[in-house]
């Protein structure tokens, strides 16, 4: 169980006074011909909002507010501010680490409705966004003009900016793009007190202090993101993916580490698992390798002369690991197939299980074939079956811990075996998260990582921020670090089924 600071009893007595003060601030806008509520308050309609991706926990807020502009988030925090309200930024709820999990003396901020794009300027190839943009929808507002946004997260259907940059996201094309920080130029955000703050601008290495690194991956701890510009880059002309299947999964890793050691570096370099691929045919018909027990995606771009050549040198290298098939795409639409399945992996290995924990770690490239034995050993260990479907080619692992949601002792097995895996992460020379963040679900694996005066230097900062710690509280941060007001826990109460 994840421990969760006590609420707040004056705030909880306060209830009705803090959703009227809300409701006079957001008082609800015209939305698709009707009224918009502003604020929900009743218990069944703060239902959807007691849980993100990461929904073993729940814990319904207080109260989620929905403001549409800048202007309002501030009137907001700083009323939350004078009265000693914690508050949980909210996006779409996508976070796989239990980021967006409430308190039950918070308001929810949920920035869904802050939605437009605000300016696209294609001679200096950026967009500026508002928060509760969502990342693919970047893409489709330029991609008819030749332009995209790289980093592509498996949830950019749906997840936001804001909570992208927030978690710095990545995704499978991250390998040779970068992850958000990588195409961040600048943000406008909204501290605790209400003041408003441009941080970056229209281009790279804005002077002064790094406050724009700070902030990117700061999950909510130190402000809250309204507006977000981004680097738009122009898309190559082509790109053609292929299937590389092995006979095991540590050779498969060592076939990774190949590629990457040679130098070349694919736009996308993914990896999966008999049980990741047996489910993920079983959805997109991609035509996966069911009889291979590990499986690449490897993607190249370019020219047609330089995906043949670079398509050939990869063959090249899997060839010396004996591989049990390769596969070269041959059209675009052979190349969505097969990314059909990956993108839609995380959904699809409900087929095998309908609970289960999606961790998140990073590791060197060549420690990839031990890490992988290491955790199949773990995997007997705790009697329960995994599914790994990661980016292999930056170590961003993703193994998918199947229990029972029903067991409580198979979830106190789950949670047990995905801190091994972090703490495997951590001794191998990595660290405990790649693009999901820390959230509840990493915090108290913090001490493994960092020294203890490593971590008072981090709180340091937050309090620098957030005096009263009253942003996102009980994430990130081991609560035995906490101000003394904040040491009282109770448990977030565990699901009685994931979602």
């Amino acid at each position: 169980m994840i421990p969760l600071p006590e609420p707040k009893p004056d705030i909880l007595a306060r209830r009705d006074e803090i959703v009227a003060a809300l409701r006079a601030i957001v008082p609800g806008s015209a939305l698709g011909g009707g009224l918009g509520e502003g604020v929900i308050s009743e218990p069944l309609r703060l239902k959807p909002y007691e849980t993100d991706g990461l929904s073993a926990y729940r814990q319904p807020p207080l109260a989620v507010v929905l403001p549409t502009s800048t202007e309002q988030v501030a009137a907001i925090l700083r009323y939350c501010h004078r009265n000693g309200i914690r508050v949980v930024p909210r996006g779409a709820g996508t976070s796989l680490s239990g980021g967006a999990l409430p308190l039950a003396d918070a308001v929810v901020i949920g920035l869904m409705r802050m939605n437009r794009i605000l300016e696209i300027d294609y001679d200096d190839r950026l967009a500026v966004v508002e928060a509760g943009v969502t990342n693919l929808g970047i893409t489709k507002a330029v991609e008819g003009d030749g332009f995209f946004y790289a980093p592509d997260p498996s949830s950019q259907l749906a997840c936001m900016i804001g909570g992208n940059v927030m978690m710095n996201s990545g995704g499978a094309h991250c390998l040779k793009y970068g992850v958000t920080a990588n195409n961040l130029l600048g943000v406008k955000l909204v501290t605790i007190e209400g003041e408003v703050i441009g941080i970056g601008g229209s281009h790279l290495d804005a002077a002064g202090y790094d406050w724009l690194g700070l902030i990117t991956g700061s999950e909510g701890q130190l402000g809250i993101v309204t507006e977000v510009t981004v680097r738009l880059l122009h898309a190559a002309e082509g790109a053609r993916a292929m299937l590389v299947a092995f006979k095991a999964n540590e050779i498969a890793g060592q076939a990774v580490d190949a590629i990457i050691a040679s130098g070349i570096i694919p736009v996308a370099l993914e990896f999966m698992d008999r049980p990741a691929i047996h489910a993920c045919e079983a959805f997109a018909h991609a035509g996966y390798p069911l009889e291979a027990e590990a499986m690449l995606i490897i993607e190249v771009e370019g020219c047609a002369a330089e995906q043949d050549a670079r398509l050939g040198e990869i063959r090249a290298i899997c060839e010396r690991f004996d591989p049990i098939s390769v596969r070269v795409a041959q059209t675009a639409e052979e190349s969505l197939a097969i990314w059909k399945g990956r993108k839609g992996a995380f959904g699809a290995v409900g087929r095998i299980s309908p609970d289960y924990l999606c961790m998140d770690g990073t590791i060197p490239t060549s420690t990839l074939p031990e890490v992988l034995r290491r955790m199949g050993e773990m995997s007997d260990r705790y009697g329960l079956k995994v599914a790994n479907i990661f980016h292999a080619g930056d170590g961003n692992l993703h193994p998918l811990i199947m229990f029972d949601a029903n067991d409580p002792e198979s979830f106190r097995r789950a949670e047990e075996f995905g801190a091994d895996i972090l703490k495997l992460c951590v001794e191998v020379g990595g660290c405990l998260t790649g693009e999901h963040g820390v959230g509840v679900e990493k915090r108290d694996l913090m001490g493994v990582q960092f020294a203890p005066h490593e971590l008072d230097q981090q709180r340091r900062i937050k309090s620098a921020f957030d005096p009263q710690w009253l942003l996102n509280p009980a994430k990130v941060f081991p609560l035995d670090g906490l101000p003394e007001a904040a040491l009282a826990r109770a448990p977030a109460r565990a699901a009685a089924r994931a979602a």
